[in-house]
């Protein structure tokens, strides 16, 4: 076997379950993230979901595992790894290495145990593995008379904390070297809160995402004018906004936009000399959120009846959705928040200020608190979650609700879903990626024909609004997946291309062959499918 070679044991048929063996020589690997399969992928090449979640591949060369960045589909099956028997290191960016351990005690908990001292134990065991990395310095990971590899992790935009690897290899009995780069997931070159991923200056071997390797993004400024247009839109049915989201970058970058609406629309009022004093102070001191929760207790609502969920019992006394539609108030508007993983993640994003872009840095000067403002609501209990869903579903009245997960598979969102997707006041709001097999994906398929969508085996009509945001995905579009290959001064070689679906993965091969023929460059492309290669 010629080296070095890559297996692809994820992310090969589909946008989930990343997972790459970078094969330095017949003794030594290196594991590039070790992510779960979600929707349809979890059942996929003829295997049950149980049989996804097993490591398959021996693991006596592998030297290290790299986590690009701490989302599940990449990081999820790292239990699995352990209970198989990986010794290994776990190598990560500085604030992936505070993320991390939360995603993973989520993952034990939901896939081995909830008893807090084996969760404990295992936590301490993630913590004494993980090594942190500064960005933009190089690891000597193996240095011997045969090889010496080096690995140095830049940022990739995405999420806080994710990176793009460059990997070095040297043999040195032969004189070759090799620089591989696995791009992991790439940001949207503006996306609020983090800065934009630069492109390394060569390699010769690139793996690189295609999530939407065949599509554009909206640009941020419209995209910005489209979720207050949407939102305001909604909001005027008398209803609720429910957005399902990622508890890990999605969710804070969110919140950032929406802080940044409200906070507009104060200064609007302001200037016009239509701000009340009240408008303009605290939104919702203390005190006033108190008392909305304790409404909220106190609210309650007749149970769904049997069959196809939907429909409005005799006795529910909400208003009907004709009633004459309030007139919004941004500033006094309840933005709620019910995750609280997404809370934990949005305190370390808090913690973890250094790292914000220069934007967001001079918002925090100006006294602005982009993830903390005072309209923020947040639920954490299930006993004030199950009270949430109750009174919004009874009153219907005006609020945001940001609720994990992003793709309504499992999580808080689903029990909102059930409770009121088949009431036309309230409206979905997506803004990131469903994949296919997903209720979010269901959803936005069938919503605008009046469909319906199964959640935990039974079947709900969908009534309420749909409404897709497309521009606010974390990962980059076409443009910037083919820009952070022609920008590198040294084109690579050889670019494999994974992490989409076909078509995804097609398209964005040919513009890249395009563009290389134009450059008259040479490119052995592939797009691993089925086989691990």
């Amino acid at each position: 076997m010629a080296y070095p070679d890559i297996l692809h044991h994820g992310a090969k048929d589909g946008v989930t379950g990343s997972c790459h063996q970078l094969l330095m020589d017949a003794q030594h690997s290196l594991l590039i993230d070790c992510g779960l399969f979600q929707g349809a992928e979890t059942s996929a090449e003829g295997k049950s979901a149980a049989d996804r979640l097993a490591i398959e591949f021996p693991l006596d060369t592998i030297k290290a595992l790299v986590a690009t960045h701490v989302h599940i589909d990449h990081v999820g099956r790292i239990p699995y790894l352990l209970a198989a028997g990986f010794k290994g290191p776990i190598l990560c960016s500085e604030p992936s290495a505070k993320l991390l351990p939360i995603v993973l005690e989520d993952a034990f908990k939901l896939g081995f145990s909830r008893d807090q001292k084996q969760v404990e134990r295992y936590i301490k065991l993630i913590e004494q593995r993980i090594i942190a990395l500064p960005y933009k310095t190089w690891f000597t990971l193996q240095d011997t008379a045969r090889l010496i590899c080096r690995i140095r992790l830049q940022r990739a935009g995405h999420i806080l904390g994710s990176a793009y690897v460059e990997i070095d290899l040297h043999y040195p009995e032969t004189g070759e070297k090799k620089r591989i780069v696995f791009s992991g997931d790439l940001g949207a070159p503006h996306a609020p809160l983090l800065p934009a991923p630069k492109p390394p200056y060569r390699a010769d071997i690139l793996v690189i995402e295609s999530t939407y390797g065949d599509r554009l993004h909206e640009d941020r400024r419209t995209r910005r004018k489209r979720l207050e247009s949407v939102i305001e839109q909604a909001l005027a049915n008398n209803g609720t906004v429910l957005i399902p989201a990622f508890s890990i970058g999605r969710t804070q970058e969110l919140l950032y936009e929406l802080e940044d609406i409200i906070h507009s629309k104060k200064l609007d009022a302001v200037n016009k000399g239509q701000a009340s004093k009240a408008a303009v102070k605290l939104p919702l001191p203390s005190g006033e959120t108190t008392a909305w929760m304790q409404e909220v207790g106190r609210s309650r609502m007749p149970e769904p009846r049997a069959g196809v969920r939907g429909g409005f019992d005799s006795e529910y006394k909400a208003s009907p959705p004709n009633k004459a539609a309030p007139e919004i108030n941004w500033p006094t508007l309840p933005i709620i928040l019910d995750s609280p993983l997404a809370s934990r993640f949005t305190q370390v994003y808090r913690e973890l200020k250094p790292f914000w872009d220069n934007e967001a840095l001079q918002r925090l000067k100006q006294g602005r608190n982009p993830l903390g403002f005072e309209q923020l609501i947040t639920v954490d209990s299930h006993q004030a979650h199950l009270a949430m869903v109750r009174h919004l579903t009874a009153t219907a009245r005006p609020a945001i609700v940001i609720a994990g997960n992003g793709m309504c598979s499992s999580g808080r969102i689903v029990n909102y879903l059930k409770a009121m997707l088949h009431d036309p006041r309230h409206d979905v709001l997506f803004i990131g990626y469903q994949a296919q097999g997903t209720p979010g994906r269901a959803i936005q398929m069938y919503g605008e024909r009046g469909g319906y969508v199964d959640l935990d085996g039974e079947r709900y009509k969908i009534g309420a609004k749909i409404n897709t945001i497309g521009g606010y995905s974390a990962h980059a579009d076409q443009k910037g997946l083919l820009g952070f290959v022609t920008r590198m001064r040294h084109w690579p070689s050889q670019v494999r291309i994974v992490h989409g679906e076909t078509g995804a993965k097609h398209e964005f091969g040919e513009r890249l062959k395009a563009l290389y023929k134009d450059k008259q460059r040479p490119l052995e492309l592939m797009i691993p499918s089925g086989t691990n290669k």
